[in-house]
């Protein structure tokens, strides 16, 4: 009897070890998807002055 029960506590140990590995799972996002869910959540006024900083940084690479 103690048997079983050690089987059984083992397999209920491991099904919650896979189900806790499965939902911590998390989809990577890209960069580029990252940052424009932060950006959409920025107001007007605050998403201007980061497109213009990343627009400046963009034009020194290309020599522009």
């Amino acid at each position: 009897m103690l048997t079983v029960l050690f089987i059984v506590m083992g397999v209920l140990i491991l099904a919650l070890g896979v189900v806790m590995m499965i939902g911590n799972r998390r989809i990577n996002e890209s960069g580029v998807r990252s940052f424009r869910r932060h950006i959409d959540a920025l107001s007007p006024e605050a998403r201007r002055e980061v497109h213009d900083r990343v627009r400046a940084q963009r034009d020194k690479k290309e020599g522009r």
